[in-house]
């Protein structure tokens, strides 16, 4: 796909200096970007580059003064980073969004409905009473399950398994090998010390622009259902237990992992293996550092927390200070202790 330089400005509200009609076709790194690639600087240390670039135009920032001649066409505009990744959001929908129709083998069950402008990759699946929106992606070995609703411009990549009554928001990406809805883990103890299953006879539910990643798991709920709010977004192998209610616009890490029947707030970042104990809640506008677990509910917004057990992160970074002194304290103690005078006998 190519596009003038003219077009890219208009998509991302910038301001030409140079050839408006400059193709490009491609995106690229500032430092690595040849003839027909489009690159952008945002951070100063990158600034040599713009110099030197074979990029045939690069975004960056209205105020930059150029130091030396730029053979690049600039296109000008108030946020170069968030500009580019509006264009890499531009160009993955114009790709993935190119893909239309059916190919075989591939099974719709005759009591589902999907809409218009859909695509459905050969070997997919969907069953049996499944609504599906427009514009739907369904790539190749994707499994739905009786009942499932998708809403318009969602993409369920290849490999992913829905299970049945699940509801999926507008706009949402399930990422390759992701499971949504399988049985959370429930088992009752038994007088002989074995375990029973406990049906798991709810749903899970994404609301709009919920992103989730690539081999990640969000159990359903036992009743009920297990609930991700507007606009989250989760990474790679998370794991999410039943029952669990994270809030709009949370981010998760990979390798995190919730237990059952936990709540999580709007706006709340947890970094990559974070942990948290079930039936606890945690508050908006909460960030968990890397590798915190979390034991009790955090209940005042605006916390960063980072440990095992979870504490203040600057109360934890002064501990891992004197953590890391404990070898040369404890030699200073017992020089102290040796040199010290015997007391004297009653």
């Amino acid at each position: 796909m190519k596009f003038t330089v003219a077009q890219i400005a208009q998509v991302v509200g910038g301001t030409v200096e140079g050839d408006a009609e400059a193709t490009v076709s491609s995106l690229a790194k500032i430092e690595e970007a040849g003839p027909g690639a489009l690159a952008f600087l945002a951070n100063a240390k990158y600034e040599p580059f713009l110099y030197s670039t074979g990029a045939t135009a690069v975004i960056v920032s209205p105020d930059l003064p150029l130091r030396q001649a730029v053979a690049a066409t600039l296109v000008r505009v108030a946020d170069p980073y968030s500009a580019f990744t509006k264009l890499l959001e531009f160009y993955a929908q114009a790709t993935r969004m190119g893909k239309r129709g059916v190919e075989q083998p591939s099974y719709l069950a005759e009591s589902a409905t999907i809409g218009a402008g859909h695509y459905r990759g050969a070997f997919s699946y969907i069953g049996d009473n499944c609504v599906l929106g427009e514009n739907v992606l369904i790539f190749p070995h994707a499994y739905i399950g009786d009942r499932v609703r998708i809403g318009d411009n969602s993409i369920i990549h290849a490999g992913a398994k829905i299970y049945a009554d699940t509801v999926i928001g507008r706009r949402c990406v399930i990422k390759a090998g992701a499971v949504v809805g399988t049985d959370g883990f429930g088992f009752a103890p038994q007088p002989d010390g074995s375990y029973k299953a406990i049906p798991q006879i709810g749903n899970v539910v994404l609301e709009d622009d919920v992103s989730i990643g690539a081999n990640t798991t969000i159990d359903c709920a036992t009743m009920g259902s297990t609930l991700i709010r507007q606009g989250t977004k989760i990474d790679n192998l998370v794991q999410v237990a039943h029952n669990n209610e994270i809030g709009r616009h949370t981010v998760i890490a990979a390798q995190s992992g919730l237990s059952g029947s936990v709540k999580i707030g709007d706006f709340c970042v947890l970094a990559g293996q974070v942990g948290i104990v079930g039936h606890i809640s945690v508050a908006s506008h909460t960030t968990l550092a890397a590798k915190t677990g979390l034991q009790k509910s955090v209940r005042e917004e605006g916390q960063v927390l980072q440990g095992y057990p979870a504490f203040s992160l600057r109360e934890n970074q002064r501990s891992a200070v004197i953590y890391r002194r404990l070898p040369e304290l404890e030699r200073r103690l017992a020089t102290l202790e040796k040199n010290q005078p015997a007391p004297d006998k009653p």
